[in-house]
């Protein structure tokens, strides 16, 4: 048993469209779903046509991304459930993905699985043939770039031919699906909530592995990411700004001395640049 946590900001149709996947799968009247709505703008949704075990929609405040995630996880533990998978809304997912994080949660304490990009939303969708459309890399595994203070997607914009399809630790998991449980909540905390928007999954992967905890990577967990819809779309001021933000904030926490003096210089440059532009 597991608990699915979504974080919904103005993007009802993006938060439906991924229930509609999630009905769709194997084992899907057994799911445990929570959406943490922080929208400014309220809509509804009408959760009668699923056939969840249970599907809570709460209002929150929008105090960020990691904030819902820990409203998330506060919410199943009071429900006595032990297992989280915390998932973008902006997604679609495979008909198995229920079946294999539940198998999953048998071996593992925190993992992450494979990530497509969604059939039109390939970051360079002109390289590809229409058969490789939907086949794409967005994250096969990940690291953490130090000399730059970067987490970086394994495999990003490469086409799947089998070269990711072996279960292995990884140095770096995505917000975007990212699944642990409590003895992993215990030791290393909440999510940090002062990142609001971006990092906070580097941030909370640092800190596992400080904990002692392996990160794993599982190719037969699959999803398919409509890229960054949740947040306006990749390159967005909205994304531009957190990304820079809290690219300090992890930096100056964990990077090595070199690499804080870099970031901070770079990002001072900038911001004088845009203050006289």
């Amino acid at each position: 048993m597991f608990g699915i946590i979504i974080i919904n900001y103005n993007q009802y149709k993006l938060t439906e469209e991924f229930l509609e996947s999630l009905a769709e799968a194997k084992n899907s009247t057994e799911a445990r779903i929570y959406v943490v709505d922080v929208s400014t703008k309220k809509e509804t949704i009408d959760f009668s046509k699923y056939d969840f075990k249970s599907l809570i929609m709460e209002d929150k405040p929008n105090k960020g991304y990691a904030y819902g995630v820990n409203v998330g996880v506060r919410h199943f533990m009071e429900m006595g459930i032990s297992n989280y998978c915390v998932l973008n809304n902006d997604i679609f997912i495979d008909k198995n993905f229920l079946i294999e994080v539940e198998k999953s949660f048998l071996k593992y304490d925190i993992f992450g699985g494979k990530i497509y990009y969604a059939p039109g939303f390939e970051y360079h969708q002109i390289r590809y043939s229409k058969d490789e459309l939907g086949k794409v890399f967005w994250y096969a595994g990940g690291l953490t770039d130090w000399k730059n203070a970067y987490t970086v997607h394994r495999g990003v914009d490469e086409v799947d031919h089998g070269q990711y399809d072996r279960i292995e630790q990884t140095d770096f998991i995505t917000g975007c699906l990212f699944c642990f449980n409590k003895k992993v909540w215990d030791k290393v905390g909440p999510w940090d909530e002062k990142y609001f928007l971006y990092f906070e999954d580097g941030d909370y992967c640092e800190r596992a592995k400080r904990k002692g905890f392996r990160l794993m990577y599982n190719p037969k967990i699959v999803i398919w990411h409509k890229t960054s819809q949740s947040t306006g779309g990749s390159g967005s001021s909205l994304h531009m700004k957190y990304q820079e933000k809290n690219r300090v904030i992890f930096g100056l926490k964990y990077a090595p001395l070199r690499t804080k003096v870099h970031i901070v210089i770079n990002y001072l440059k900038a911001r004088l640049k845009n203050s006289k532009s």
